[in-house]
């Protein structure tokens, strides 16, 4: 349920309202934009009066809210949400992008990457140290040795890390090392791992699972909402169809979607999607200009012998060709890159 003020409603009449609905068990978000002002109710809903509360001094209506997703809904929250990971803020004018391998490999691999990047005008590193691969004989990470060289990395350039979590026991060493956790496509229904993030107050990127509905996508993330952490970062990473030409069908119309629906942020991984290098470029082009709020971009020094996804990876030249290329395009929809 929204409850929306009238913009005459004082603050006492607002408080009046939400310690009612709170002394009733239910949750309550505020949220003040510069014309609206509304608060959300979470909770059985259903046994609340309407037309009771519309007679509240200050009220100037109450909605039903259908969708199953209430905290990521864009009518409990109706301005974009910005979230700052580390002194980068997502969602704002500002397209970010974050680049790097796919694994992390050795210390001078990832550092001088994460220079490249930097370089390249990159705004965050992103490197798998722990790896959820098809075939359990695969390179599955470097792991915890992983995570030390991606925090070297950073110690050296300064950009925050990205890096995926596998599950639940490892959460507590991932509040402390990384900036932005995040949760991999095969992972979005993991509920237990997802309700455990919930708990933290560190920003998640919640990648879309392999044939995952965009409505099961948001309800993964109003898990992590739910808990009360709600800094979570959607992340279209393409879908599994009937196509076997690219690795995955990249849905566009999902960042369109999921920014209607929700007020999170949304970026693309154009990398994953394609599975080819050659792809990423212009895929990410049209990400942009979709108005996507950020990019996921896999760069490797040395592609041919990577130990994992070398096929999708750009090198640090056409990376940093690519940045310039994508501020004309963030120029012409009224955006920064």
């Amino acid at each position: 349920m929204i409850i929306v003020f009238s913009q005459t409603a004082t603050v006492e009449e607002k408080s009046r309202v939400k310690n009612i609905l709170e002394d009733q068990g239910f949750s309550i978000h505020t949220s003040d934009g510069l014309n609206t002002s509304l608060i959300g109710v979470v909770g059985e809903t259903s046994r609340l009066d309407m037309n009771l509360i519309r007679e509240y001094d200050g009220v100037e209506k109450v909605l039903r809210v259908q969708e199953p997703y209430k905290l990521a809904n864009r009518a409990f929250h109706p301005e974009d949400s910005v979230l700052d990971v580390s002194g980068v803020p997502i969602g704002g004018k500002k397209i970010q992008v974050i680049a790097g391998p796919c694994s992390v490999e050795t210390q001078e691999q990832v550092t001088t990457i994460a220079q490249a990047v930097k370089a390249g005008g990159a705004s965050m590193m992103r490197g798998g140290a722990f790896k959820p691969r098809t075939s359990p004989y695969s390179f599955q990470g470097l792991k915890e040795l992983g995570l030390e060289y991606l925090k070297n990395a950073r110690e050296a350039t300064g950009l925050p890390i990205v890096t995926e979590i596998m599950s639940a026991d490892k959460i507590e060493r991932f509040v402390e090392d990384v900036d932005l956790i995040q949760v991999g496509a095969r992972n979005m229904q993991n509920f237990e791992l997802l309700k455990e993030l919930g708990k933290t107050n560190v920003p998640i990127l919640l990648k879309r699972g392999l044939s995952a509905t965009i409505e099961e996508w948001i309800m993964s993330a109003e898990y992590i909402m739910a808990g009360g952490n709600e800094n979570v970062i959607l992340c279209e990473r393409g879908i599994r169809t009937f196509e076997h030409y690219t690795r995955n069908t990249l849905d566009l119309s999902a960042v369109l979607a999921a920014k209607k629906l929700t007020h999170l942020p949304v970026i693309v991984d154009p990398s994953h999607a394609a599975g080819m290098w050659w792809m990423v470029e212009p895929l990410a082009k049209a990400a942009v200009a979709v108005g996507a709020d950020g990019l996921l971009i896999e760069v490797h020094n040395n592609p041919e012998c990577a130990w994992c996804d070398g096929a999708q990876s750009l090198k640090p030249a056409k990376f940093a060709n690519l940045m310039q290329e994508l501020k004309i395009i963030a120029r012409v929809i009224g955006r920064e890159a």
